[in-house]
């Protein structure tokens, strides 16, 4: 909870710089008459509405679970996101329009210098806000932070074309082509950025496998592994928002009791949260060990082996997957 209410705070102070940078750029639109400057302001009306989308998506998934939400209300943030992506991408496409309308019909642009002036200003401001919030929301898990933080240096990377541009036309103060061609080139990289934000989000709400967080946790796993822990399968993470969900079966010896098994479980759940913290909520389900287990049983002086050791089979992010106790031939012939 209180990393949800840390996110929640921080996209505040997004949302508030959004509107101040905004603003700017309609000012230094209104000096320069500069359509590159105008489309920049554009897009930072995408900012600000993103921003406020955010906000609330954060504000819904800070709350607790309740009877209707039994995981939380983490998925919205991925609904956020998709909606941030689009605008991020339609703004893209009003930047041509508007880049296109230019070139057919040019215009005097003036006041350059105190243009530059005011956009740079407003692309450091948006790249130092979009680090935090990329860190942020890496740190905490949050997609909302960290699609807002992408929008922020995506921001940063047109705004910086355009004072490029603007540079350009100090020299060539005649060639108002200059002015569309720099919009056109960075509304490619504004569209393409949206698509990737809206293709995450998408991965979110379908539950796609996570890959680097899973092979980050099994080398974790692998690297801790305990005796007792004969066998580790149909591993599965999801995520909601700021919390990970984790489920997977722990094969243990048979022979112990309830209270033996749930310390190993205890074990596992122990290792996971130090890793990760307290965002991650496990759900094992323990399994007995069955005879063509032994082979791969790195258990020291079994009382009841049947079997003698053969090899370790190291936990590899397939077969840790399957929903299959693992044998000397990987688990193909062996449901749990």
């Amino acid at each position: 909870m209180q990393t949800a209410q840390q996110n929640l705070r921080l996209q505040k102070i997004v949302t508030a710089i959004g509107i101040i940078l905004f603003l700017a750029k309609i000012a230094a639109w209104y000096l320069t008459n500069s359509v590159a400057i105008l489309t920049d302001a554009l897009e930072s009306i995408v900012n600000v509405i993103a921003g406020l989308i955010g906000l609330y998506s954060l504000y819904v998934s800070a709350k607790p679970k309740d009877y209707d939400h039994p995981y939380g209300h983490g998925k919205a943030e991925f609904l956020s996101a998709a909606v941030e992506g689009t605008l991020i991408s339609v703004a893209g496409f009003v930047i041509i329009y508007e880049a296109i309308n230019n070139l057919r019909h040019p215009h005097v642009v003036a006041k350059l210098d105190y243009g530059i002036i005011m956009v740079a200003a407003t692309a450091i401001v948006n790249y130092i806000a979009g680090v935090f919030c990329i860190n942020t929301g890496k740190k905490n898990n949050s997609l909302a932070l960290v699609a807002s933080g992408k929008h922020l240096q995506t921001d940063t990377w047109s705004t910086a074309g355009i004072v490029i541009g603007l540079l350009l036309m100090l020299f060539f103060p005649k060639q108002y082509w200059i002015d569309s061609a720099v919009a056109l080139l960075f509304s490619v990289i504004i569209i393409f950025t949206g698509y990737k934000i809206i293709r995450s989000s998408i991965a979110g709400i379908m539950d796609e496998a996570d890959e680097t967080l899973l092979k980050k946790m099994v080398a974790m796993l692998n690297a801790n592994r305990k005796e007792n822990w004969v066998d580790l399968h149909n591993l599965r993470i999801i995520k909601y928002g700021t919390t990970i969900h984790v489920d997977c079966h722990l094969t243990v010896p048979w022979y112990l009791n309830v209270h033996e098994a749930h310390r190993e479980i205890d074990s596992l759940s122990a290792l996971v949260k130090d890793e990760y913290g307290e965002a991650v909520e496990l759900f094992v389900h323990s399994d007995g060990c069955l005879d063509f287990s032994c082979p791969l049983c790195l258990k020291e002086n079994c009382p009841v082996r049947k079997h003698p050791f053969v090899k370790k089979v190291e936990w590899t992010m397939e077969n840790i997957s399957s929903n299959q106790k693992h044998t000397l031939n990987n688990g193909d012939d062996k449901a749990s």
